[in-house]
């Protein structure tokens, strides 16, 4: 088989591009659930921050 000949082959050979498009909306859903995952962890820290202060502030500054 010649060189032109394989490389014509594959490129014609779609046998794994639906494996390698759901691999990517995969990979898609995990960063955009990172994402999300990272503002609700800022959220978070901000309001326990935020009652720690008011638990500080009702004990009298202690």
């Amino acid at each position: 088989m010649s060189a032109q000949h394989f490389l014509k082959r594959l490129l014609h050979d779609d046998r794994g591009a639906t494996a390698v498009e759901y691999g990517l909306i995969v990979a898609l859903i995990f960063i955009a659930m990172i994402v999300a995952l990272q503002g609700l962890a800022t959220e978070t820290v901000t309001m326990w921050n935020g009652v720690d202060s008011k638990v500080v502030a009702a004990r009298g500054g202690a």
